[in-house]
């Protein structure tokens, strides 16, 4: 082993307000205080129940990914295990996610985008 994953950074053009996104998807503090980095208007973290720790970097001049168009590809995307598929699917989207793909009704999964465009799944256990 080499390293060890200290956290997932994602660029978006509000860091706070997509912390606070995430938080209420994950759980978890938002700008903890920790030693590995500070916290302003363009740097936000978010230390999850689980100890991951996703941040969320400033970019001012953000270009979303446009699912599923590969000429703005998603670039990564991250999958949420849920007990119920319906009513984590009500929870997002009233924390702004949109729902880009409800699938055939079948499926085990939907995709969604947070609010700053970045694809995620929302998949049953």
């Amino acid at each position: 082993m080499i390293a060890e994953l200290q956290c997932l950074v994602i660029d978006c053009p509000a860091p706070r307000e997509l912390a606070a996104f995430y938080r209420a998807v994950l759980g978890g503090e938002v700008d903890r205080p920790d030693r590995r980095w500070s916290l302003d208007e363009a740097w936000s973290t978010l230390h999850t129940p689980g100890g991951l720790v996703l941040c969320f970097q400033g970019v001012a001049d953000h270009r979303p990914p446009v699912w599923p168009d590969p000429d703005r590809p998603q670039q990564f995307h991250l999958d949420f295990g849920v007990a119920d598929l319906d009513v984590a699917h009500g929870q997002v989207l009233a924390h702004g996610a949109t729902l880009l793909d409800e699938g055939d009704g079948k499926r085990s999964w939907r995709v969604y985008a947070d609010p700053s465009g970045h694809p995620f799944c929302l998949v049953r256990h």
